[in-house]
């Protein structure tokens, strides 16, 4: 079959399956099967695609067909300007996230002129694309620490950290029990759970195809917050911070908790979106 005529076939079959972007996705899905550019189609259009390559991407369409995310597929997705890899063992990173991101980086170089070097810890690292990222962009400036329960997504969270040249320490722990409190640092970043269980069945078939571990925050979705701002005052040098990416809705209740324990100077960072999407606070 041609080009031309394979992406008709897919566009078709994921627009009667109800897929979004179906025509961006099915030539994205073509472009990396041949690995060739996405112009690459248009100039070629009528051009053969061998019975191999073909069956591979049929493959690839039927994933989709079935909601699997693209990320998953292609094994990629960029974050901070760099490029993760990622499969079902990880949450896909996503451009909100580049919010918390930025934000440590600002109260990162903040530190800097106090200190001569800065210890952060990233809980729940999943992909590890904050820490990876943080690690990237601080370079020598900083010690970068992440942790997760998940031995899967460690190894993902490794594998990043190698492909991006990045200087982490990776450990297995569910938040902070396999961490020393003789550890002591200036920031504690996370993106835990925060999904209420009960919201989790109304998600996206995409967004359901993601690990629940790392989606499921409790009846309530404050679970993981909970626990991170009572136990983290214990491995927070004086004036640390720590800072949580949060659901749309969680802004009251996450201020409420920090005031609960006795933090300080706590704020909040809304995304482009104009939601709240980060809140900071200080031992």
């Amino acid at each position: 079959m041609k080009i031309s005529e394979v992406l008709k076939e897919s566009i078709e079959l994921l627009e009667k399956n109800g897929i979004e972007d179906s025509k961006l996705s099915a030539r994205r899905l073509l472009a990396n099967t041949l690995d060739k550019e996405k112009e690459y189609l248009i100039i070629h259009s009528d051009e053969e695609i061998n019975n191999e390559l073909y069956e591979l991407y049929k493959n690839k369409i039927e994933r989709l067909k079935n909601h699997e995310p693209i990320q998953y597929i292609l094994n990629h997705q960029e974050f901070m300007g760099f490029d993760f890899f990622v499969n079902s063992d990880v949450l896909i990173p996503q451009p909100d996230t580049e919010n918390l991101v930025e934000e440590i980086i600002s109260i990162a170089s903040k530190i800097k002129k106090e200190k001569l070097e800065i210890r952060i810890l990233d809980l729940c690292t999943g992909s590890g694309a904050i820490a990876v990222s943080l690690a990237k962009i601080l370079g020598n400036k900083a010690l970068v620490y992440a942790s997760d329960i998940s031995e899967k997504a460690l190894k993902i969270a490794e594998e990043n950290s190698m492909k991006n040249s990045a200087n982490v320490l990776f450990f297995k722990s569910n938040i902070f029990e396999e961490i020393s409190e003789l550890y002591k640092f200036d920031i504690i970043v996370s993106n835990p759970p925060y999904i209420e269980t009960e919201i989790i069945e109304t998600l996206s078939e995409e967004v359901k195809k993601e690990p629940i571990i790392a989606l499921d925050g409790g009846k309530d979705g404050l679970d993981f917050y909970k626990k991170i701002i009572k136990e983290s005052k214990k491995y927070l040098n004086s004036e640390g911070y720590l800072a949580f990416e949060i659901g749309y809705n969680q802004r009251v209740s996450l201020e409420k908790l920090f005031k609960e324990n006795e933090y300080k100077n706590i704020y909040s960072k809304k995304d482009l979106s104009g939601n709240d999407r980060v809140v900071v606070a200080q031992v």
